[in-house]
């Protein structure tokens, strides 16, 4: 093993530069990669952009046979399939949306196909496996693993049945891939995928160039207007209903002149996929949509994605985040939360079976950990997945503006006592009334002017109690009642016996924004938008996407360093032999005239 694991991962370096125009593999990409070369199962945890697909792709067009990639997504598919094609690899797609199949299976069974991407709803058939019989295999990869397991956040019940299928080819070796799993569910992916212990290969899920921020929400259209002005490029704004995605796509467009469109289930599907396509096909355009959008999205130009309320889990948080950037450039991520999104979540827990309720209550705490928290946003979120960051990234909302804490433990055991008083049923309005002593006709009626609690809140902690209140709530320790009310819940019991303390976030007053390094064109070189609009052109007559041509990186570097011969230019990363021989002389020919 040791022996030949040298004089492989060399020739993959060939490979690599030949057909991806790099010059050498980035992160653990070399461990898997020979791994995979060398016949062993894999389960790879790579953080988003850290280029999983690579790992299958290269090995594909140097082993004997087609690497079988199973892939939850059509648009995913056919995204890699562009890709692949692109850079000169022989790729297919077996999916409903392909009149094609008729073809793709005689390629199959001539040796004609480096890679055949199909769904697992057709992977788990058993007239699929039997077609796969038909000619050599060389590899079973399976993107989006974390949909093996019923304890990730996107099972998928299909992922369940892919060992049948893997089985009945004991000498083919199975990748798996995903950015998005926690201990426990690396554990269930490897057993459900017969990978065997010392096959994990866990690369880390920090993504340096996003830069995380998460405020309160007040008005969003204002707050989303205002982040689209600072971030140009496309952008990915998630929503929590489908209302909610037309309202602020209309808003948003009226608002900044920007084209933006929605994305969600209840549109026809020829609509969905046209703003789809518009979308993966832009270079400054912004989508609004549920979380059906995203996953199927392999677009490394997103600039930012922002979320107007909170995701499910801090596993949909990462993997939702992580859509933006993945081209290595700067991006960032922006929460807009409100204290009604936790109420709503914890209410959602209770239609999840009991077995696995506890686990995605732990993803909700760790969820509002990561709102809460004065602390780096990087940080927390990194110790979510077992790692051990440094306290301070540089490179979130908490480290560039450092948020004050405050011990609010009174003023909340005051709210509770109010709450519990008032009989667990009333709203915050309500309450705030009670507490402040309001001369209010409602409190008089209801008794509550005769309370204990009635009026001993004033001052600087009145103005305090609607984020003691959002605190607790995101806690578990406020929760709402069916009727819209506030019950006591989690560890309210234990504050009002003063056994646990409470502190909030004292947010920073606002400096004046930073734009930061936020285009793409940072120097403003006239080359570059040159080269921008050549790749724009070719794009539209390819019909494909431009960062299928080249990405904005690749376009820099030649800006940079201004080759002067097809030589000169194939040395320069992302420029590989089937792009340099498709596209180099045009793009020589803008150079030469600058």
């Amino acid at each position: 093993m040791v022996e030949t694991a040298i004089p492989l991962l060399d020739s993959a370096r060939e490979r690599l530069k030949a057909i991806f125009g790099f010059d050498d593999f980035r992160g653990r990409q070399a461990e898997v990669v020979d791994r995979v070369l060398s016949g062993q199962s894999t389960l790879a945890v790579m953080p988003t952009g850290a280029g999983k697909s690579l790992t299958y792709q290269l090995p594909a067009t140097m082993l004997d046979g087609t690497c079988v990639v199973i892939s939850p997504l059509i648009a995913l598919m056919h995204d890699q399939l562009r890709s692949a094609r692109a850079n000169g690899i022989r790729a297919a797609t077996m999916t409903s949306a392909d009149a094609d199949w008729r073809e793709t299976q005689d390629a199959y069974r001539a040796g004609e196909l480096d890679l055949l991407y199909v769904a697992p709803e057709r992977a788990s058939q058993p007239a699929f496996r039997d077609f796969l019989g038909t000619a050599p295999l060389a590899l079973f990869a399976v993107d989006e693993a974390h949909c093996v397991s019923e304890w990730g956040h996107d099972f998928r019940p299909d992922y369940r049945m892919l060992r049948g299928l893997m089985d009945a080819f004991p000498d083919v070796p199975r990748l798996a891939l995903t950015a998005t799993a926690d201990s426990q569910t690396r554990r269930d992916v490897m057993a459900q995928l017969g990978i065997p212990d010392g096959g994990l290969v866990l690369a880390g899920f920090d993504r340096p160039n996003i830069r995380y921020a998460i405020r309160l929400r007040d008005n969003p259209v204002r707050q989303l207007a205002a982040l689209m002005a600072e971030q140009p490029g496309p952008g990915i704004v998630y929503a929590p209903t489908r209302r909610k995605v037309e309202d602020l796509a209309e808003k948003l467009g009226a608002a900044t002149g920007r084209a933006v469109l929605p994305y969600h289930a209840g549109l026809d599907p020829q609509t969905r996929a046209a703003n789809q396509a518009a979308f993966v096909a832009s270079e400054d355009m912004v989508i609004v949509a549920t979380v059906a959008f995203g996953m199927g999205i392999d677009k490394p130009d997103v600039r930012f994605v922002a979320h107007v309320g909170v995701p499910k889990s801090i596993e949909g948080y990462y993997q939702e985040t992580g859509r933006a950037g993945r081209d290595g450039d700067p991006a960032r991520a922006t929460m807009f939360w409100g204290a009604g999104d936790f109420a709503t979540a914890r209410q959602r827990l209770a239609e999840v079976d009991e077995a696995r309720r506890g686990a995605e209550i732990a993803r909700l705490n760790a969820l509002a950990g990561l709102v809460e928290t004065a602390e780096c946003r990087r940080a927390v979120l990194l110790r979510h997945f077992g790692e051990d960051p440094p306290a301070e990234c540089g490179n979130c909302d908490n480290c560039l503006e450092k948020p004050g804490v405050t011990d609010v433990t009174e003023l909340a055991r005051k709210l509770l006592s109010a709450v519990y008083r008032t009989g667990q049923s009333f709203g915050m309005g309500h309450l705030q009334k009670v507490l402040t002593g309001s001369e209010d006709e409602r409190v008089r009626q209801r008794g509550h002017d005769r309370l204990s609690v009635f009026g001993i809140v004033g001052g600087e902690d009145a103005r305090l109690l609607q984020s003691v209140a959002r605190a607790l709530q995101a806690r578990g320790d406020l929760v709402a009642t069916e009727h819209g009310g506030l019950a006591l819940g989690g560890s309210a019991r234990a504050i009002l016996k003063g056994e646990s303390e409470v502190e909030i976030v004292v947010p920073p007053k606002r400096s004046k924004r930073r734009r930061g390094d936020s285009t793409p064109n940072p120097v403003g070189d006239p080359l570059f938008d040159a080269l921008r609009e050549l790749r724009r052109e070719l794009a539209i007559e390819g019909q494909v996407p431009p960062y299928v041509i080249f990405h904005d990186a690749t376009l820099r570097e030649m800006a940079a360093q201004r080759p002067a011969s097809l030589a000169a230019l194939g040395r320069l990363p992302g420029v590989g032999a089937k792009k340099l021989e498709a596209y180099g002389e045009q793009f020589l020919r803008t150079i030469a005239r600058h």
